[in-house]
């Protein structure tokens, strides 16, 4: 509930479903008389009655007081937990807490919903495989600046708010970067009031939970996020769509052999300074029919329910291995079925709720691929207009083209999605005669229009010409797509050239440079509290949380020593948590007094160089034994931390993390090092480890070979909390130098456009610090040396990531990184300078930039009726009278919609900066009747 609408006098809500002029007698007369009006009416005069006493009961928003609070505490753990209010173990509360906070995003979402709908406005449809959403009920409350009301509420019946937010599971919706970047943009489409859902799939068990053996290997156990439910989760059986699949196609008629039902289970996103809620949209996989009734009969139980455990199964886990037929073939299952089910709803809310005809779908919709995961869409699009549409092939791409826009996120080859063309047939036969033939015709289409080698039509044809033949799924959404991104300026460039090149030389105007951001919102206001005050007392108050411009202010401390101390002040307290969670995971004591925290947190990729950064520990482990006192008291006390999970299939990958924990062993075993060197590694890593992690970090690396990192947003994260970087020219890394200062960064090794020519090289030495690391690791110190020579020997022979080239520069870097520390005043106007200057990685920017340039959609920020005299309604299930009426409704909105051609979002303000403004709300005006269409394969009683 925001602060505004708590000033606000009670406010009477527009009348629905009729979107009349709320009638005398509803706004005047008491729930007892309405009830008896029922009661005694028939006929219209009934449905009248019924309306009146249904707006009526559902007149105002919950209250934003102690009472309420309290009561809508009490009521959930005895009614919907079932549970005794007066036994409040943790876990409970956090469940109870948890349904009270939703209760109040549900009024929102559904007014903004109906906001949404009354202004036809044009929605954004982003689709992912993952978001890394981290947990919902702080991040809730703070965006609904509800945290101290309820802090103060609960701390009455003896709840400590602070202790139950532990109590919440990571949801296992995501791994990485791709999965927090999703999220990110959901919390800034919210915030900025713009109009879109999220799509993506509802593992049950998520990626895997990480845990660290005895030897030191990573072991992989299911993520059992969802095993005592989730309270943000609200299913929604009755939005159930079919997806078919395998079969056989018949003269162009596909005759699918198994269907499963998607199911809707959606999470709501507030808004941070609006009172505009979305939601992310997630789809699980049911059976069609329950199980087998045949063979339940004849007692064969087992097999009875197999084809229920078959279809439930698709949507268990994230990535599933892919080194198996098995894993592979599920892996496209879940894309097609995300994605069939996705476009499904999208299609289903264009007829039902807009009442247009599906010609229309680019005016009402703008559907973002998040990588190559949703890509199949495009073919299914295709499949649904020329097989239930009745279109030809060209006016389905016309229409095709004109919704969708992808995002690439890699320049790694093997991250680029292929699938064997017999395993694709097999189990979409009808789309691939789709993409067979929509090839034939792009191909033959530039033959016409250009003048182009055979090399050029084979690099740009969806289907790869190898032995089996694959289907090239980033062509395909290249084709499909009207727009292409890069995430950062050198990787756009770098995709042109290399990825897409040929397809960015006959269409250079389709790709385009999209930088990522992240939410300041998590990944400073909420994960620093501490410095977020301090900001908060330099800029005025939060309204830099909404405009990162507004952190420049900071700029003007820099020298004041007062402020100095106060930002050191903070950092050692971040850092201090941050101890607590490494001796509560690794048992491991830091100092973080005299320490500088070192940390790489991110998956473990080979790319991403974490052997580089283990090198060197070796190195600077070996120097440190052979020191003398006196040399030793000239160094930098180092903490080296280390987070991240490897694919179960990555051989390389998890025997990196081997060898990290095992040098952890030697290196803080050996009294003759101390505090001088301390390596740890955090198990699990996650957005809650991560909310600790990074504001308690003093330098983070950034270290994957130039030309192999699409952006990064770790990087970003780090920054805005005054963390500062090692790193190379690659990524979002340049422009991040080029924001805060080149001279803030601690950058090191070779640059993206002279790696390939290293490569080709016929000798990559290795320097002689690095030589005596891997003789070093070769004589057993660390383990079996037959482990690690997946590590050592792509170095020797080929140094495919230049981790010998960059080795003797990256140990300049921490050189300077160390003597720049020794001055600690220095140090902390390079961490001011690092925040001051990020605003241009808020995800607001970069969504802002989506919104104009891209999707064609405007900001639809639900509308603040001007107060009127409070009307006493009690709100139901809260027992308090008066309260903020909630006063968001339907097509009474109409006239203050933004038209299709609507005010752009300013670049500089990124979308609307508080919630002071009051609009009047015009006469009510009669809409279309909105019953939902029937449509084959869909049950729908839901209007969202």
């Amino acid at each position: 509930m925001s602060k505004q609408a708590q000033k606000l006098h009670p406010t009477i809500r527009p009348f629905y479903p009729d979107a009349k002029p709320i009638p005398t007698e509803a706004k005047n007369a008491s729930l007892n008389t309405l009830s008896h009006k029922v009661q005694e009416s028939q006929g219209e005069d009934l449905e009248q009655a019924r309306h009146n006493l249904l707006w009526k009961l559902m007149g105002e928003y919950i209250p934003a007081e102690k009472d309420s609070v309290q009561l809508s505490f009490v009521n959930h753990m005895e009614y919907t937990l079932a549970r005794s209010r007066f036994n409040l173990d943790a876990f409970s509360s956090y469940l109870a807490v948890s349904y009270s906070v939703r209760d109040r995003l549900i009024e929102l979402f559904n007014d903004t919903q109906e906001y949404f709908i009354s202004s036809k406005a044009k929605q954004v449809y982003y689709v992912s495989a993952e978001f890394l959403v981290g947990r919902f009920l702080r991040n809730a409350l703070l965006n609904l600046e509800l945290e101290d009301l309820y802090r103060k509420s609960l701390a009455e019946l003896d709840v400590s708010l602070d202790q139950i937010y532990n109590e919440e599971y990571d949801p296992g919706l995501g791994n990485g970067g791709l999965g927090r970047l999703a999220a990110c943009f959901m919390d800034s489409l919210a915030t900025l009031n713009l109009p879109g859902w999220g799509y993506g799939l509802m593992y049950s068990f998520g990626m895997f939970k990480q845990i660290i053996g005895a030897d030191g290997s990573q072991l992989e156990i299911p993520d059992y996020w969802l095993n005592f439910g989730d309270p943000w989760r609200i299913q929604k059986p009755t939005v159930c769509h079919q997806v078919h699949f395998y079969g056989r196609c018949e003269n162009g008629v596909w005759k699918p052999s198994l269907t499963i039902n998607a199911v809707a289970n959606d999470f709501l996103i507030p808004g941070f300074g609006t009172d505009n809620t979305l939601a992310l949209r997630l789809w699980s996989s049911k059976p069609t029919v329950e199980l087998d009734e045949e063979k339940f009969r004849g007692g064969d139980y087992f097999q009875a329910i197999t084809m229920k455990q078959r279809c439930e199964n698709l949507t268990s886990v994230l990535y599933p291995n892919d080194n198996t037929y098995e894993g592979k073939e599920m892996r496209l299952m879940q894309e097609y079925f995300m994605s069939s089910a996705s476009l499904q709803d999208i299609i289903r809310r264009l007829k039902t709720h807009q009442k247009q005809d599906i010609r229309q779908l680019p005016k009402y919709a703008a559907i973002q691929l998040n990588d190559t995961h949703p890509t199949v869409m495009v073919a299914e699009c295709l499949r649904i207009l020329m097989d239930e549409e009745d279109m030809g092939l060209l006016e389905a791409l016309e229409i095709t083209r004109k919704v969708f826009s992808y995002t690439c996120h890699t320049l790694m080859p093997e991250a680029l999605e292929k699938w064997d063309v017999p395993m694709f047939q097999n189990m979409l036969p009808r789309h691939l005669e789709i993409i067979y033939q929509l090839n034939q015709y792009y191909l033959d289409d530039v033959r016409a229009k250009y003048h182009v080698t055979d090399d050029v039509i084979r690099n740009l044809s969806i289907i790869e010409e190898s032995n089996p033949k694959k289907v090239r799924m980033a062509n395909l959404a290249v084709i499909g797509s009207h727009m292409v991104n890069g995430v950062a300026a050198i990787h756009s460039e770098l995709m042109k050239i290399y990825v897409f090149k040929d397809f960015a030389q006959l269409e250079p105007k389709k790709f385009i440079n999209k930088t990522n951001g992240v939410t300041i919102r998590r990944w400073l206001h909420h994960c620093n509290p501490a410095l977020s005050q301090i900001i908060n007392r330099v800029v005025g108050d939060e309204k830099w949380a909404l405009n990162a411009e507004g952190l420049t202010a900071l700029t003007k401390k820099q020298d004041d020593p007062n402020f100095i101390a106060e930002w050191e002040a903070v950092k050692l307290a971040n850092k201090q948590h941050l101890a607590e969670l490494v001796k509560k995971t690794t048992g491991v004591e830091l100092n973080p007094e005299k320490q500088l925290f070192d940390i790489q947190v991110k998956r473990i990729h080979e790319y991403k160089r974490q052997q580089l950064n283990i090198f060197s520990i070796i190195y600077r482990y070996l120097n440190i034994l052979e020191m003398t006192p006196a040399e030793r008291a000239k160094l930098v006390p180092r903490a080296m931390i280390f987070g991240g999970k490897a694919a179960p299939g990555y051989y390389a990958a998890k025997k990196l993390i081997k060898l990290i924990n095992n040098v952890a062993k030697v290196v803080n075993a050996d009294k003759n090092i101390g505090d001088l060197l301390k390596v740890v590694y955090i198990p699990n890593y996650n957005v809650s480890a991560a909310e600790i992690i990074i504001p308690g970090t003093d330098v983070c690396e950034q270290i994957s070979t130039a030309g192999t990192e699409a952006s990064g947003t770790s990087n970003m994260k780090f920054a805005f909390n005054g963390g500062l970087i090692i790193g190379t020219h690659d990524g979002a890394n340049i422009e991040i130098g080029d924001a805060i200062g080149n001279e803030n960064v601690f950058f090191f090794g070779e640059v993206a456009e002279n790696v390939d020519t290293y490569r080709a090289a016929a000798e990559h030495p290795i320097p002689a610090g690095l030589r005596r690391v891997f003789d070093t690791i070769r004589t057993g110190l660390f383990g079996d040396v037959n482990e690690y020579e997946c590590l050592i020997y792509p170095v020797e022979h080929g140094d495919n990531y230049l981790v010998a080239k960059d080795f003797e520069d990256y140990l300049d870097a921490q050189r300077r990184c160390d003597e720049a520390y020794k001055n600690k005043e220095e140090w902390t106007k390079m961490s001011i300078a690092s925040t001051a200057n990020m605003a241009r990685f808020s995800s607001d920017r970069t969504i802002t930039e989506y919104a104009n340039e891209v999707w064609g959609i405007h900001e639809c920020k639900l509308p603040v009726v001007e107060p009127i005299e409070a009307s006493g309604v009690q709100q139901m299930g809260v027992g308090s009278v008066g309260g903020s009426l909630r006063r968001h409704q339907s097509a009474a909105f109409a006239e203050q919609a933004p038209s299709s051609n609507g005010p752009t979002l300013s670049k500089g303000t990124y979308g609307s900066l508080s919630r002071k403004s009051q609009i009047p709300v015009p006469a009510a005006q009669p809409v279309q009747d909105s019953k939902n269409d029937d449509h084959d394969g869909e049950i729908e009683i839901d209007y969202n």
